[in-house]
């Protein structure tokens, strides 16, 4: 797979380099060279193509939406151990409605969504690119492409497009937030913010920043003031009925897993966080690079931009005033944002580039491979370069030339730099170890649990509860199981009273005297090469060491069983075929 990812990036590369300037121009060769960017962004996704932990606990929660219980990971247990609320409402659906399976639909829509990143960054370059442009001015389309090859090479939104988690959607919903104030409807931009909020709780950054975008558009008077107003109702109608139904049923406005993370000292975010921020600057140096340029090429470039050629279009008579405020257009006419607006959104996609970089360095990174709190950062990196050169070289290409050449240095420098920085991104994403490497051994690790999930759910009696550090991969296979995440993600106590230490909320009192599972699962990364019979102390006294060899192999697998039934315990386990108990050297 990843040959022919490499082969697919340079096939995609060859084409848009030689056909470049063929692009603005012929349409047909401009579809060819975006479908082939779609294949190329569907392999790098398919290199990946492993569902994560998270995924996993929200494919409990839709299953036992389908099943009748709620949303809820334990029947009878209202703890919101996600936070993806919007995307639990998609995967459920169908199998609530036509018994469709929630990991096929949840990779299905996450790689579609994937796909939709690709095509909206063409759209939303083009569409700044387009409003910067002098009056009569043929459109630059090829612009756009250039942004869609950089958006299919980033690693971070491959890694995550087949891996069932809502972060595809989440980087679409804010791309599609840009693409809705480029167009001037800010009612609609604020139904996608809510959206945002409702898929990832880095969306109150997005919402935020384009609240205050619009709210400054509306000082200047580039907008009228019911543009930022339009924004917040279109937000708040989806999110205080959201919010009040949370507190209704959950009794919480903030859901365990954030809670459990934003508990302990804020010395220890930032300390987890800087590194995990560094991390992904040293991968991702050519959207940073790409991105820094284009920021000083605005800075530099404060020539006044001409007006979009749309205010050229608008009835006889209309003041220079009325081309200022966000009035509605002529009928069939869409709403089009001046060149001076168009830099100002590039500064918002800018913004919040950055400040989704401060909220991952704020809640301490996550332990995920490849980034995932930092995946909108390339797609938006791409769109705002692609868009800066649109709107800096704007009416450039309008000028007559003397001599005029097919090939000329700025028009060949564009297709070779986006290529290049997309083809160095797939090649970070495939050799970097926190990237292909960690993904493999994350899809190692979730299928090895979920086979003792599977096991416990098989053999334990029924209604047995399980403590572990990776309640979704063991319910893949266990949906049986009472599950209790000793990290809190799944349970309040833990997540708000509990002891945070090393960034993780704990509470083994409560889980021991409290909880009391019938078996605890103390690792979370699958199978042991080797029999351990060490017994974790906070498991001591109240639990035994019982050690089970994978039949055919030659790993291991330790559970602890409550002391008082443990013998029990240990015959039913040892029923299983795939797994053999072998007792521990006295």
């Amino acid at each position: 797979m990843v040959y022919a990812v490499v082969v697919a990036w340079l096939v995609v590369a060859a084409i848009v380099v030689l056909t470049w300037p063929r692009l603005d121009t012929d349409r047909g060769w401009r579809g060819v060279v975006l479908a082939l960017t779609l294949g190329l962004s569907l392999l790098h996704q398919l290199l990946f193509a492993t569902v994560t932990e998270d995924a996993l606990v929200t494919f409990r929660y839709a299953q036992n939406i389908a099943d009748g219980n709620g949303p809820v990971f334990n029947p009878g247990e209202r703890v919101e151990g996600y936070t993806n609320f919007l995307w639990l409402v998609l995967v459920a659906l169908p199998r609530a409605a036509f018994g469709a399976d929630i990991r096929a639909t949840a990779v299905f829509l996450g790689v579609l969504a994937a796909l939709g990143c690709v095509l909206l960054s063409c759209f939303l370059a083009n569409r700044i690119a387009a409003a910067a442009a002098p009056a009569g001015a043929e459109p630059r389309p090829a612009i756009g492409v250039a942004a869609a090859v950089l958006t299919a090479g980033a690693g971070g939104l491959a890694t995550y497009g087949a891996s069932g988690s809502e972060v595809p959607l989440f980087v679409l919903l804010v791309l599609a937030v840009g693409y809705s104030l480029a167009a001037r409807r800010p009612v609609v931009a604020g139904v996608l913010v809510a959206f945002a909020v409702m898929t990832s709780p880095e969306g109150l950054v997005v919402a935020v920043l384009a609240g205050l975008w619009l709210a400054g558009a509306a000082a200047g008077e580039k907008h009228s003031w019911w543009a930022p107003v339009g924004y917040a109702l279109g937000a708040l109608v989806f999110l205080i009925p959201r919010l009040a139904w949370r507190a209704t049923f959950y009794q919480h406005f903030v859901p365990a897993p954030l809670a459990a993370k934003l508990g302990g000292p804020f010395g220890e975010h930032l300390a987890a966080g800087w590194p995990y921020l560094s991390g992904f600057a040293l991968a991702h140096q050519g959207f940073l690079l790409l991105g820094l340029v284009a920021a000083v090429a605005l800075v530099l470039r404060r020539t006044k931009a001409p007006v979009g050629a749309a205010a050229f279009r608008e009835a006889p008579g209309a003041t220079v005033r009325a081309l200022r405020v966000a009035e509605p257009p002529a009928r069939g006419e869409a709403p089009v944002a001046t060149a001076f607006e168009t830099r100002a959104l590039l500064w918002l996609l800018f913004a919040m580039a950055a400040g989704l970089a401060a909220a991952a360095v704020l809640i301490g990174g996550d332990p995920g491979p490849s980034w995932r709190l930092l995946a909108p950062l390339p797609p938006l990196l791409a769109v705002a370069a692609a868009g800066t050169y649109g709107v800096l070289t704007a009416g450039v290409a309008e000028k007559p030339s003397p001599r005029p050449k097919p090939w000329p240095a700025g028009t060949r420098l564009v297709p070779v730099t986006a290529c290049g920085v997309a083809g160095v991104a797939i090649l970070v994403s495939v050799f970097s170890p926190e990237m292909l490497d960690r993904v493999r051994d994350w899809h190692a690790h979730g299928t090895e649990l979920a086979e003792i999930g599977g096991w416990l759910g098989d053999y334990l009696p029924p209604g047995s509860v399980v403590s572990t550090a990776a309640p979704g991969a063991l319910a893949a296979q266990g949906s049986q199981l009472l599950i209790i995440d000793v990290f809190g993600r799944t349970d309040d106590h833990i997540a708000r009273e509990g002891r945070h230490d090393g960034g993780v909320a704990t509470d083994y009192d409560y889980v021991v005297n409290g909880r009391r599972p019938t078996v605890a699962v103390p690792a979370d990364g699958g199978y042991a090469d080797s029999q351990h019979c060490a017994i974790d102390p906070v498991y001591a006294g109240r639990y035994e060491v019982a050690t089970f060899r994978r039949v055919g192999t030659p790993y291991w697998v330790s559970v602890y069983p409550r002391a008082e039934q443990a013998n029990s315990l240990v015959a039913d386990l040892d029923k299983g075929p795939d797994f053999r108990y072998v007792r521990c050297p006295s």
